[in-house]
Parts: structure tokens; sequence; C-alpha cells
């Protein structure tokens, strides 16, 4: 590995001063958000606060936050248990995320109709549904809220700068589904909280990493300060965050040149920095300075070449072959295995200082316990992301860290979204 290398992979260490950096950028930046003046976090009012544990009934969810969706019936017993649940899996095809809006929310009206279908017996019976609807929304109440911009390749005619949920609610009349009450609106990162707080009153947080990212949190209705009407009270309210948007982080080179040319520059740099659908192409850049990669490097690459302990590396070998190179040596193996490591663990340690500001804004001492709710496919499936995170909170908290709690909430918009509904319904 030459100096020039070595340099380069040094840019992409956070020491403990570099994460108390952070912290405070992301607290003056939350402060900011809430107050309504200008900051890279939006700190949306969501107008949900989180479930007693003790809702009962059964609801149902739709959970739409790409191309495939699901549909699911959760049954909630009360004192935080959760009973069987019943799930189907949809597409959307390309006429329907490009068509218009009578096309696209009448396809999934259909889909409602055939669930209820397969899984209901009592079809008079009234029942709440809540809609994780997982891009960009301004949200005007629990139960509506304007779509601001498509993303993820939707391009749906007559559908931005309307109410999603009156949208989805005329479709549902239109073919004939009057027994369904559609009372909330969510996005999949306060689904996930959501979801885990129901049986478990410590979940504080709810985190997204994996093709975006972001993060959610309970704030005081009375620091809220850019809340129509803004109340003095007591109550709650969970803060969508949006913390894929936050930009007061050091950039290295790589990490300007990625930015440049993505389709949103300047915008995203949290996101750039920690989500799935950037980390590859941060590591191929990297390794593209020494090794002759020509392919795209995908962040799924990533978990397997860290992972790798065969004999000569061979699992990182047939990736880098992959990628264009014919006949990797073993320094060039090792190489590709450091710089991996190196950006994924950046990735995490920068997820773990955000997590920390949102613990301090909420607890500054640390002085009771709380559960960080994380989903996505990079948390999940990348080995050491969980390790890294639970390192650089003891770097931020000592031994009270002790007292943070991080578990996998696999699934939890779609469960979210029922219980949420749940809580709308009273």
């Amino acid at each position: 590995m030459t100096k020039k290398n070595k340099i380069d992979l040094d840019v992409f260490l956070i020491p403990k001063s570099g994460i108390d950096k952070t912290i405070k950028a992301f607290q003056s930046e939350m402060g900011k958000g809430l107050k309504g003046k200008d900051s890279s976090l939006k700190m949306i009012p969501t107008y949900v606060s989180r479930p007693t544990g003790n809702e009962k009934g059964d609801f149902i969810a739709l959970d739409l936050g790409g191309t495939n969706f699901r549909i699911l019936q959760l049954e909630l017993k009360g004192q935080g248990r959760i009973g069987a649940s019943k799930i189907m899996k949809f597409a959307l095809k390309k006429k329907h995320i490009t068509g218009s809006a009578d096309v696209f929310f009448g396809f999934i009206a259909d889909c409602v109709k055939s669930f209820l279908k397969e899984n209901r017996t009592g079809s008079n019976r009234r029942t709440a549904l809540g809609f994780t609807f997982s891009f960009p929304v301004k949200q005007k109440s629990v139960s509506s809220g304007s779509l601001v911009c498509w993303t993820k390749g939707f391009k749906v005619r007559g559908v931005i700068g309307n109410d999603v949920v009156e949208l989805l609610r005329h479709a549902l009349l239109k073919k004939g589904v009057t027994n369904v009450d559609v009372s909330a609106l969510a996005n999949d990162t306060v689904g996930t909280l959501v979801a885990r707080s129901y049986s478990d009153r410590n979940c504080d947080i709810g985190v997204i990493i994996g093709t975006g990212t972001n993060a959610c949190y309970p704030e005081c209705i009375k620091n809220i300060v850019k809340l129509p009407g803004h109340a003095k009270g007591s109550g709650e309210m969970i803060i969508n965050i949006e913390w894929g948007n936050f930009n007061k982080l050091g950039l290295t080179s790589y990490d300007i040149a990625l930015d440049k040319a993505s389709d949103n520059p300047g915008k995203q740099i949290l996101e750039k920095m920690v989500s799935g659908m950037y980390l590859g192409r941060l590591a191929g850049l990297v390794l593209k300075e020494r090794l002759k990669i020509k392919g795209e490097f995908k962040s799924e690459y990533m978990s397997v070449i860290e992972g790798d302990n065969t004999k000569n590396l061979a699992r990182t070998e047939a990736i880098l072959k992959k990628t264009g190179m014919t006949s990797p040596g073993m320094d060039d193996k090792k190489f590709t295995k450091n710089v991996c490591r190196i950006v994924s663990r950046r990735a995490a340690r920068l997820s773990a200082a955000c997590i920390a500001a949102i613990i301090k804004k909420m607890d500054l001492d640390l002085s009771r316990k709380h559960t960080v709710a994380i989903d996505g496919s990079v948390y999940e499936k990348h080995r050491t992301f969980k390790v890294d995170i639970i390192a650089c909170l003891k770097d931020a908290f000592g031994r009270k860290s002790s007292r943070i709690k991080i578990v996998l909430a696999k699934d939890g918009s779609g469960k979210g979204a029922a219980i949420i509904a749940a809580v709308a319904a009273g």
C-alpha cells in the first residue's frame, strides 16, 4: 500500500473530537428546524404520538415505499402484545408509477379490495387503515398530507401538491370499498418507532439505514415553535427529522466528487455518506484511485468483503473480477477490504453521532433508558454496523452508554402504520 493511499484512507477516520463536533452541529440544526429557521434538518411535525401499548383491535396497514408494497392486518391485544398478522404483497408496474393519479391509486384500491376479500370475514365491520407513504410529504394532520415531490423513479401525474390520503379515499370509494377508514398517514421511520414503542416504552428513536436514511423521535409540543397555532402543553409529537439532508459535516475529496456527480448536488449529504444507495459508489471512487476496476462497485459487496476470511481472500477476488479486474493480487484484495471497512465504519459512526445528538436533546445527562429501533438493509445485513454504532455511543457517553439499547425493528413500518391507525382511531 502506498503512502498516498494511506493518507487518503485516514481522512475517513472520525476521532472522538469529531463525534463531539457532529453532535453539537446536529443539535444546533435540530433547534433551528423546530423554530422554522433555515436548517438542513426539516424537523417535520407528524401529528402522531407514541402508543400507550393498551390499544386493542384489528387494524389494516398499507405500506407503500417503492414499487413493491404490502397490505397487512394486525391484531393488537393491549399490554404491548401483538397477535397474528396477515400480509399480502403487491407490485406496481411501470404503467402505474408513470401514469395518472387515477390509475395509480385505482390499482392500490384494487389491491386493498383483494386483500379484504381474501382475509376478512365480517365485511360490514369498519376498520381503520394506516397509510405508510414513504415519499416527501408536507403533513397537515395525522390523516392528511400533500406530496412535495416524487422520488425513486415515480412520476405519477396529478399527485404533487395534493393530499395523498384524500386521493386514496376517493379511489377506495370508487372501487366500492366503503368499510375502511384511512385514519393515519406516516412515513417508514415513524412507523418503525411506533411499532417498537407499542411493546417497549423505552423506545424513543426510530431510524432507517437502508437505501436511504432518516430518523424520528418524540418532541415536547411546547418546543415545536413552528407548529401552526403553537400550543403550550405537556404532550408530545413525533418529529420526522429528515436527517439524510444534514450537511454540517467534514467532506473528503471523495465525498465532494460523489456529490457533484449525483442527481441532487448539495443535498442529502449525510445520506450520501451513510446509505446503501451511495456507500458502494463512495468505496468505488477510492478503489479506482489504485485499482483498475471498471464496473459498478455495489454497496452489498462491502459486507461480504469485510467478512471475507477465506484463504487468499477468494470472495474478495471474485467480486473484484466482477468489476473488471482480471487478476487482483493479494495487496489489491487487502486494500479493498481495508477500504470497505473504513468507509462503512465512518457511516456507522456518523449514524451513531446523530443518534447521540437526539438522545442528548431528550435526556442531556442520560438519566434514563433509551431504545433505538433501527430498520433497513444496510443496518440489518452489514455485519459490523451495530458493533460500530455501539462503540461510537460508548465514545460519546462512556459507561452510561449501557443505558442505550439498539434493536433491529424489521418490517416495522407496516406494523407501525397499523398501530398509528389505532392511536388515531382513539
